[in-house]
């Protein structure tokens, strides 16, 4: 599987139209879409699934209100679920020849839901766009519990696929998973973090607390504060990450990011994370929640990533959906 940075052919998104995903707030959402359609489409090649007809009228019209690349952007009625691709979408990667492979999970909805049937089908559909081929393993994973450095590392975390709860795999073991991260992804070494972070609906996905920004430098979601429940959380996958990389023959360098403020919505913590920020050919966009962290984050993201721009995409509304940027979006690589 190649690392987030390497070279894209195109950007996968679903339009939204779930309006469950967003209770009483799903309005702002395709704006928010459309902007940050336009952020991407500007380096690469946006693939739009759009659930019909009518919600594909709904999609032209707003991404052509904010000025997007028309010729940057195709629309595909493909009906969904949800909207949330990095999850139900193939995983890339690339074969023995350099070609790129649909890696085509079991979904089922975070082991949560009821609805997932159509989510299931969105590979076939992809492969069927793009002429790719695809595979079938029989196993359920979603990626944005996935993160690979492109050099044979991945981050995981014990509470996604090691708990007892929202179990995908019952009584699949550690070593049977890294034997099908090495099978399917190429993966060598497997570091296993403890939990995601508050919120997550998922329950553990690693791409709310811990990211690759190169081969050899995480970012890590660190909540200071003792008094807040990410802290013990971010404190133990600190000192995991430091223990791997003195065991590591090449050390890792670990970035922290803070985290914005707790955002709450009806009583409910979500899952408002930088780290939820997707790597795109010459631009990162981040997720900003109205908070002095805002900054922080950004600037510690453009100073490790200096050779792409850096965008930050208000997100407090987004999150109500309990997932922002890297959650919506899938990369498929350039041969």
């Amino acid at each position: 599987m190649p690392a987030e940075w390497a070279p894209h052919r195109a950007t996968w998104i679903a339009w939204p139209h779930h309006e469950p995903d967003w209770p009483g707030k799903l309005g702002p959402i395709p704006w928010v879409y459309a902007e940050i359609v336009r952020v991407l489409a500007n380096h690469e090649q946006v693939e739009v699934l759009c659930q019909d007809e009518k919600v594909m009228a709904e999609a032209r019209t707003a991404i052509d209100a904010h000025g997007v690349r028309a010729d940057r952007v195709r629309l595909h009625v493909v009906p969904t679920d949800r909207v949330w691709l990095r999850d139900s979408a193939p995983t890339a990667a690339c074969d023995e020849n350099g070609r790129v492979v649909l890696v085509n999970w079991a979904f089922n909805a975070w082991a949560k839901y009821d609805n997932w049937q159509r989510d299931a089908e969105v590979g076939k559909a992809i492969a069927r766009i793009t002429g790719l081929p695809r595979v079938e393993p029989r196993i359920v994973l979603e990626g944005g519990g996935i993160e690979v450095n492109g050099d044979g590392l991945m981050l995981v975390t014990e509470e996604w696929l090691l708990s007892d709860v929202q179990v995908r795999n019952p009584g699949m073991t550690r070593e049977e998973y890294e034997r099908a991260f090495a099978e399917w992804l190429g993966v060598t070494r497997t570091i296993w973090l403890g939990a995601g972070c508050v919120g997550d609906d998922t329950h553990g996905h690693i791409d709310d607390v811990a990211r690759f920004v190169s081969a050899d430098t995480i970012v890590l979601a660190v909540e200071d504060d003792p008094a807040d429940d990410n802290h013990a959380r971010s404190m133990d996958n600190l000192e995991r990450l430091e223990q791997a990389s003195r065991d590591a023959s090449r050390p890792l360098r670990i970035v922290t990011l803070p985290f914005p403020r707790p955002v709450i919505m009806h009583g409910e913590r979500l899952p408002a994370s930088y780290a939820n920020f997707y790597i795109a050919n010459g631009v990162v966009i981040v997720p900003t929640f109205n908070d002095p962290n805002d900054r922080m984050a950004l600037n510690t993201l453009a100073s490790l990533m200096p050779q792409r721009h850096v965008v930050g995409i208000h997100a407090v509304d987004l999150v109500w959906g309990l997932g922002t940027l890297h959650c919506l979006t899938q990369q498929e690589p350039r041969v």
